[in-house]
């Protein structure tokens, strides 16, 4: 079983990032992945949505990639996919050079979780990004932290 991921590291990981894939970016309104990608954008993030169905398209004002390559480079990977699937996008984060993997509410992968790690790669599983920053507290925008 992994450890506790601690909120220290959490707010480290959050506030030291600044480019942002969410592969599996939905333009649908009701889906959790549209909302945290416009939370993200608001809070100043550069944010490239991933979705192969949307791709060359818009959504919040961010041109939609393909792939996880066309959203180079990288400092985290948001992955809003079934635990199943998330392995191979986690694969695919490493190769690119990602810092870090996020793997949002309900997805987890400790195979995948463990390759990262030892490829130096921070990850996050089963948790979203927005409730730890309202939940954390955090600043409006990132670079807001003084």
């Amino acid at each position: 079983m992994d450890e506790p991921i601690s909120d220290e590291t959490i707010r480290k990981l959050l506030l030291g990032t600044r480019r942002i894939a969410v592969v599996g970016a939905s333009p649908k309104p009701d889906r959790p992945s549209y909302g945290v990608a416009r939370f993200l954008i608001a809070r100043g993030y550069d944010v490239t949505p991933v979705n192969p169905g949307w791709a060359g398209r818009e959504l919040h004002g961010r041109r939609v990639a393909a792939t996880l390559e066309e959203a180079r480079p990288l400092d985290m990977v948001d992955v809003f996919r079934r635990s199943e699937e998330a392995g191979a996008v986690v694969d695919e984060a490493i190769r690119l050079g990602a810092r870090l993997v996020w793997l949002q509410l309900g997805v987890v992968d400790a195979a995948a979780a463990q390759r990262a790690r030892a490829a130096g790669v921070a990850i996050v599983m089963d948790r979203c990004p927005v409730i730890e920053w309202r939940r954390l507290g955090l600043p409006a925008q990132i670079g807001d932290e003084t």
